[in-house]
């Protein structure tokens, strides 16, 4: 006679309520350091708490300007989540409508297994309005957190091959399969981190040495966002909050100032050849102490006239009928395409730069290699053996 078992319920912890190093009021910390912030916008989480009824917050993991993330326990099946909360006001949250894309089509292509899953997704009452909650699967550090523990904090050529022969089968599923354009950056990629021994030590530290944090009016707490440590693997792509879909037209600003693809800077059309831009520009990050463009003018501020004059330097003057296509191309180049020398083009040694970069940092998008292209590079690809398996 045999009989099935089920998971067992587990029993919520108890998290102190003193104990932990209270942060003062005037110092800003986490969220509130970011330019955007509102504090009504964000729900209040507090470790311990029970969200929907299921999901107890264990730690916190991060934040952003559109969310916060948790580490939770699942007390129907003592599974560990990652919980994404989302601030106030996103009633129609177009991650669940890439992730419906991306579950639901029908594709054996190995890049799908590396895109963190979600698991769920719920609704929570706030004191200011409704916020939606996303269950993920747990993961580590993110590759810019990673970096900081490497010397220089940077990688080698060897170790970026492999990293970079995963992103860009990923990208290639979701242009060739999803049709979705990920539009991310550095921090959207994350090790593996979901060894349950590894989470259940982060909720336990959270009891027994709780994190400082900031104890505000209202019932509002701060807290300070806590380190998982890494499993082997290599990185998952997630967050997909700015994501958009390649059947659709695009023109509109994507991608922090430094990352921008040409056509974006010149507020033009763009495809999702943006993300062979962008990764190639996360390449050199991984690899490199600084960007590769800085784009900033004398006084230090952001200013798209020197992001093209370095774009300039390094990949030459563009076509004349790309900058055509540009409503804001004779602002920069005259009739003939002449640089207007708005800001001087800095000199650079264009020899130094790997035939990698060069081949896909190109001014159109249509000349820009796809992602699967990329991916067989002859650099990329050197070294790498293929061996029968039986």
């Amino acid at each position: 006679m045999s009989t099935s078992s089920s998971p067992v319920p587990a029993v919520p912890r108890v998290f102190p309520n003193s104990g932990f190093e209270v942060i003062h009021p005037t110092e800003t910390i986490e969220e509130e350091t970011l330019p955007t912030y509102k504090a009504e916008k964000y729900y209040p989480v507090r470790l311990g708490e029970v969200l929907d009824g299921r999901y107890q917050i264990l730690a916190k993991l991060g934040y952003g300007v559109t969310s916060t993330v948790w580490l939770g326990r699942d007390l129907s099946d003592s599974k560990y989540v990652a919980l994404k909360v989302y601030v106030c006001g996103i009633e129609r949250n177009h991650e669940l409508s890439v992730y419906d894309r991306i579950n639901t089509v029908e594709s054996d292509h190995m890049g799908r297994c590396f895109i963190r899953k979600l698991w769920g997704h719920f609704f929570l009452n706030g004191p200011h309005g409704r916020h939606i909650c996303l269950v993920h699967q747990p993961l580590g550090l993110s590759v810019d957190q990673f970096l900081d523990f490497l010397p220089g904090k940077v990688m080698g050529l060897g170790d970026l091959k492999p990293c970079l022969r995963q992103i860009l089968g990923i990208v290639d599923f979701l242009h060739t399969d999803a049709h979705v354009i990920h539009t991310g950056k550095l921090k959207n990629l994350l090790l593996p981190g979901d060894d349950p021994q590894i989470l259940s030590g982060l909720g336990e530290s959270e009891i027994e040495a709780p994190s400082p944090r900031k104890i505000l009016d209202h019932g509002r707490t701060i807290h300070t966002s806590q380190l998982v440590v890494p499993g082997n693997g290599l990185p998952l792509l997630s967050d997909f909050g700015e994501a958009r879909f390649s059947e659709e037209k695009h023109a509109e600003d994507i991608m922090p100032n430094v990352y921008r693809a040409p056509e974006v800077v010149l507020k033009m059309n763009w495809d999702n050849k943006v993300d062979v831009w962008n990764v190639v520009l996360l390449a050199w990050d991984l690899v490199c102490d600084q960007t590769l463009f800085g784009g900033r003018n004398n006084d230090g501020i952001f200013d798209d006239r020197a992001h093209l004059a370095e774009m300039i330097a390094i990949l030459g003057p563009p076509p004349t009928e790309f900058i055509k296509q540009s409503s804001v191309g004779s602002v920069f180049w005259d009739d003939s395409g002449k640089w207007k020398d708005l800001v001087p083009v800095p000199r650079h040694d264009q020899e130094g730069f790997l035939q990698f970069m060069r081949r896909a940092l190109k001014w159109t998008s249509e000349d820009r290699p796809t992602a699967r292209e990329l991916l067989f590079d002859e650099w990329l690809m050197k070294g790498l053996e293929f061996r029968n398996r039986r």
